[in-house]
């Protein structure tokens, strides 16, 4: 239980399953009390609690009054194996992550799988490790999101070797180019032209866009962004696109936006198409420290429809992304793939435009001489 990056009691629920999965635990055995497993693991007993409650939830384990807790073992008959399915993530704990993970293991739970989570924090190191992690034990299947997918696969060797070892694997958000699986995506090309072009109908021609240049996403919806402007006849300026790593998301994002807000009116943005809503939510804090309004002063659009998306004053215009069902798909492609041998080619979700508050409509010249 030394992975920093998977909440806590995720890692122990990883842990007790293993127990069943390696014999330690036996259906009928009575299971070490909240507080020794507490003691244990070093641990809070709220987070033991919260463990305990999924796993008697999906009937690993029975609370008896007065006795204490025991062990069953929903999943496996005299001589079968546990079903582990591995999903590895950028991240786990935040943004939109926790309902493609909690659509992919209700999916899995419901078809007798057990869940391995790990995440890489977009490192690619990080992603070897968990590569590494999945690769070592039993494993049926492996859903992964590529890390920085924009810089190549330097662990190519891992990926052979699940092919190797015939375990089905697909992709979410985005693949690897030179692998040849089923991959479950966002249209985000077609997503950053929906934003772009929502701007220029309303009246926006000196539009900024952020976008992070170290994976596909970011990559193709600056594509679509600049189709949009390109079919309006407009030229996009160097200064219109800021582009970001993973590294640099803190602070230059943040900084060329107030950089640009800081001009005369004259010469600075009237919008911003954010990479997605997260970023979305720090340039409305940068727009705001500038002294100005939004939409008043400077229209925003952001990406994938989060709940940040709906947390700040102003609620924010946005694009779909489907995340639970996305996870869900996943899962029941995966299991398809390991008991029918079923072969799929890439799904592609379309997104939206949900039009809120964060985007006006920009008066024309002629509109203000009332031509």
């Amino acid at each position: 239980m030394n992975n920093r990056r998977i909440p806590k009691y995720l890692q122990l629920k990883n842990e007790l399953l293993s127990w069943f999965e390696s014999g330690k635990l036996q259906p009928g055995q009575q299971v070490p009390s909240e507080n020794e497993i507490s003691e244990q693991f070093g641990i809070s007993r709220q987070t033991v609690r919260q463990t305990f409650g999924e796993l008697e939830k999906e009937g690993w384990l029975e609370r008896i009054q007065g006795k204490g807790t025991f062990a069953r073992n929903p999943l496996r008959r005299e001589g079968e194996q546990v079903k582990t399915i591995g999903i590895i993530t950028t991240y786990i704990s935040d943004y939109i992550f926790p309902h493609i993970v909690r659509g992919a293991e209700a999916e899995l739970r419901s078809k007798g799988y057990r869940l391995l989570l790990s995440s890489t924090d977009n490192n690619k190191e990080k992603e070897m490790e968990s590569l590494q992690l999945m690769t070592s034990q039993p494993l049926s299947g492996l859903i992964i999101e590529p890390t920085k997918s924009a810089e190549g696969n330097p662990n190519l060797s891992y990926f052979l070797s699940l092919q190797e070892k015939g375990i089905p694997y697909l992709m979410i958000n985005e693949k690897y180019r030179e692998l040849e699986c089923p991959c479950l995506k966002l249209d985000d090309e077609l997503g950053g032209y929906k934003a772009a072009r929502h701007l220029l109908e309303k009246g926006h021609s000196s539009i900024v866009g952020f976008f992070k240049r170290d994976d596909l996403q970011g990559v193709n919806r600056l594509k679509g962004f600049l189709t949009a402007h390109r079919e309006h006849g407009i030229t996009v300026s160097p200064w219109q696109v800021v582009t970001y790593t993973t590294e640099e998301k803190g602070e230059v994002p943040y900084h060329q936006a107030v950089r640009l807000l800081q001009q005369d009116a004259a010469a600075r943005p009237t919008a911003f198409v954010c990479y997605n809503d997260q970023l979305a939510v720090v340039l409305m804090e940068a727009i705001q420290q500038c002294g100005l309004r939004i939409p008043e002063d400077v229209s925003v659009i952001g990406f994938d429809d989060s709940t940040l998306a709906l947390a700040s004053g102003t609620k924010l215009t946005t694009l779909t992304h489907p995340k639970t069902e996305l996870g869900e798909l996943a899962a029941r492609q995966l299991i398809g793939m390991i008991e029918q041998g079923q072969v799929f080619g890439d799904t592609i979700f379309k997104p939206e435009l949900i039009e809120r508050d964060s985007v006006e409509k920009r008066e024309s010249i002629n509109e203000k001489l009332h031509i």
